[in-house]
């Protein structure tokens, strides 16, 4: 038995519920390994997690991104030594900590050339964007599609991974800095949605022809824009809602635009195998390792700033990967 520091939760509520504590962790069981964290990465699933929109049992821990050192491993584990440097995302929440337990075939290794805070800041980033735009919708090298928060952590991996993929990936953000850090992502176009009218851009841009694709995280607030962007027979995928969950709506109106598709992904949906796993965090670091992409981390915080975290977080005032550092 250790003791450690961990972001606890008792309640659902604002940031103020997440309490700093100190507890007992017991050596890691069957199957698990125990890892001392060096840096964690900070997602918006985990203010759901925190307000209750997906509701995990209490009191829990906070956070599903991580990377670090194996400490200890568990009865039946041969898939890692002592010392062992990894990373991992999804699977339970807890990783706002500096040691947990978790399960050995859940993790991957941090290759050489890839540090610690890169692998924290890119595992649930990096394998979304992986399921999203190489497996959620067959796009093709020259397609469009757009992408909303395109400043944000999982925007700017989007950004890199469209370049490189061939796609033209229209960015929608907000201010002129994140249209600029989108933009420098390798974005075909990025447009300010504070300023730009969004639809009549894109039907400019595409010369009428509209998206096969929107990849959407906002949720309710655009909802009815993104279905609007849509081709005939296009794609919607909506993967978050950082403006709340999308009502119940009338499915007359896929109808009505042109017999769209509607998908709502998970990460733990497209990585259930470690097949799955290894090939798509394979992907992200292979692609980090060998510089072809870059972890932007825009900010670092103390574990014990959890709830500052959380308001900058809701607040918009972050941009690319945040990263806490126990």
């Amino acid at each position: 038995m250790v003791q450690t520091r961990a972001i606890r939760l008792h309640q659902p509520g604002g940031p103020e519920v997440m309490h700093l504590e100190t507890i007992d962790l017991p050596p890691p069981g069957a199957g698990e390994v125990q890892i001392r964290h060096t840096a964690i990465g900070v997602n918006f699933i985990d203010v759901y997690h925190r307000i209750g929109l997906y509701p995990i049992p209490l009191p829990m821990g906070n956070g599903t991104e991580g990377a670090g050192v194996v400490e200890a491993v568990g009865p039946g584990v041969t898939l890692w030594v002592p010392g062992a440097r990894v990373a991992y995302a999804g699977v339970a929440p807890g990783s706002y900590c500096e040691r947990r337990n978790f399960p050995a075939d859940r993790l991957v290794a941090i290759p050489d050339g890839v540090t610690d805070e890169a692998a924290a800041a890119s595992m649930l980033k990096g394998m979304t964007v992986e399921y999203l735009l190489d497996r959620t919708v067959a796009l093709k090298s020259g397609d469009y599609a757009l992408m909303y928060a395109a400043a944000g952590g999982i925007g700017l991996f989007a950004g890199q991974w469209a370049k490189l993929r061939g796609i033209n990936l229209i960015g929608v953000a907000a201010g002129a800095e994140k249209c600029a850090a989108a933009r420098a992502a390798g974005y075909h176009t990025v447009l300010d949605r504070r300023t730009d009218n969004v639809v009549a851009r894109v039907r400019e841009i595409t010369g009428g022809a509209m998206l096969p694709a929107v990849f959407d995280s906002v949720g309710k607030d655009t909802w009815t824009q993104s279905l609007d962007l849509l081709r005939p027979r296009g794609t919607m995928v909506s993967f978050g809602n950082t403006t709340g969950a999308v009502p119940p709506f009338d499915l007359g109106e896929l109808v009505k635009r042109g017999s769209l598709y509607v998908t709502r992904p998970s990460l733990n949906a497209y990585t259930a195998t470690r097949e799955d796993l290894l090939k798509s965090a394979g992907t992200v670091l292979g692609f980090l390792q060998s510089g072809a992409m870059t972890a932007h981390i825009g900010q670092r915080y103390a574990l014990a700033d959890a709830q500052q975290v959380h308001r900058d977080l809701e607040a918009g005032r972050t941009t690319g990967s945040t990263i806490m550092v126990p």
